[in-house]
């Protein structure tokens, strides 16, 4: 982006309605400028040698860019496989070993391209930011960290707004040696981790691309060096993240050596946990959950994985002060669809509580809540000024089809619900990151001194 442009969308977002009759202005560094009527368009001086640049969106509404907070891009080369099970029943641990089998067997080019194929279905499912949980750093050559660069790499050429959660991955279980595929995640000291994540924040692209800690699981860090991951991204202000009680074994584990659950561990670190997001907490006890949030703490849910793997439903339900730190990821993506994670996030609490309308905000209305923590929520949590329409906020957009049958009779009288408790990817138009469109748009006529011409 090197010029400024105005859209103009049939519908946009406010934040309460689709309304019709709006322009959104974007400067020339990609970020939006203001959002105004159109009859203020036509009205505004321009004091610009070129002007703007305006582009119609018509049949389309505009809301911000969906979010997806945890990803791990690489696990795309395991769909449709590990989905027969001819010994009975599988697990999280049994498709651990499917998904170790395919680590064996990637190089630093399948990766690149299993990233690329991944970011590039995110954005055709109106994501325009991720955060990819990434911890596949080397080759089969050893400790070479090539695998940061294929990630890298591929969300420049997607097109995709990165935050590279960089993951710390020290031991193979809690006190116990990395084993086999496990060594290509390895990094063997705090002082290799931090040296590494400093050269990677020097070959990021500023405008795109970001960067953050990671703590991989309980499992994975010994708890001295957990404690200095989360002082030292406190420091320096980088969004922390790491996998929370997923699993009823890795509590288990934790307890046996520890003598206290994960969630118990985290809610010691000292200061808050402001900055911290928890992803899964599947199995964690709804007193710590509220301790964890109450403190500062966020949590991600993964609705479409946690089901693939069998690993249960976390309990939000009966704690209305979370539903504002939550926030959704595609995970293993198996299945690329932020709209199926947005209802599944709600209907997961239907079904464990067996009641409607678990997530709701002050007026009873449950789609606000499920939109921030598909767009807003999880920009928060990846410490990216996004996910709103608000001055000052990356051009992350999404645009859908006001038109589709999907939507009938009309967007505007189904509302956000019917967007997105009805919606699938099929009503994704296109997708706008800092202000550039991974689609054509017709031009309108251009602004002239006095406006729109």
């Amino acid at each position: 982006m090197n010029a400024r442009r105005i859209l103009l969308p049939d519908l946009l977002w406010t934040g309460d309605a689709f309304a019709p009759g709006m322009a959104v202005w974007i400067d020339a560094e990609g970020r939006i400028e203001r959002t105004t009527a159109v009859a203020d368009v036509a009205a505004a001086p321009s004091n610009d040698e070129k002007p703007p640049e305006v582009l119609r969106l018509a049949g389309a509404a505009l809301l911000p860019g969906f979010v997806d907070v945890h990803s791990h891009a690489f696990q795309r080369g395991l769909r449709g496989h590990g989905e027969r099970f001819p010994s009975g029943a599988g697990s999280f641990w049994s498709w651990r070993e499917a998904m170790y089998a395919l680590v064996d067997a990637l190089t630093p080019e399948r990766l690149f391209d299993l990233s690329l194929l991944t970011y590039r279905e995110m954005r055709r499912a109106g994501i325009t930011c991720v955060g990819e949980f990434h911890y596949l750093h080397h080759s089969a050559a050893g400790s070479d960290f090539v695998g940061d660069e294929a990630v890298i790499a591929a969300a420049r050429e997607a097109g995709i707004r990165l935050v590279l959660l960089q993951a710390y991955y020290r031991t193979g279980s809690v006190g116990q040696p990395l084993q086999g595929a496990q060594r290509r995640f390895e990094t063997a000291s705090l002082g290799e981790y931090w040296h590494q994540l400093e050269h990677l924040a020097g070959a990021l692209d500023s405008r795109t691309q970001t960067i953050g800690v990671v703590a991989h699981s309980i499992r994975a860090v010994p708890l001295p060096d957990l404690r200095g991951l989360f002082a030292e991204a406190r420091r320096q202000r980088l969004p922390f993240h790491m996998h929370v009680e997923e699993q009823r074994q890795e509590i288990a584990e934790c307890r046996a050596v520890y003598g206290k659950r994960p969630l118990e561990l985290l809610l010691e670190l000292p200061g808050g946990l402001e900055g911290m997001t928890a992803v899964h907490c599947t199995h964690s006890r709804p007193d710590q959950l509220k301790r964890f949030v109450g403190a500062g703490g966020r949590i991600c849910v993964c609705p479409l994985t946690e089901g693939n793997l069998g690993d249960g439903i976390p309990p939000l339900h009966g704690l209305p002060e979370s539903h504002r730190r939550l926030c959704l990821g595609s995970d293993s993506n198996a299945r690329i669809s932020m709209l199926e994670e947005i209802r599944w996030l709600e209907y997961g609490q239907r079904w464990k509580s067996e009641s409607r309308g678990v997530l709701v905000d002050e007026h009873g209305a449950v789609a606000p809540v499920l939109l921030a923590a598909a767009t807003r929520t999880g920009a928060d949590a990846l410490g990216v000024v996004t996910g709103r329409m608000t001055p000052g906020a990356w051009a992350d957009f999404v645009a859908v089809d006001a038109d589709s049958p999907l939507l009938a009779p009309s967007l505007v009288e189904c509302g956000l619900e019917g967007l997105l408790l009805g919606g699938g990817e099929q009503v994704v138009l296109g997708t706008c990151v800092g202000g550039a469109w991974d689609r054509a748009w017709s031009p309108a006529p251009p602004v002239a001194a006095g406006g729109l011409s």
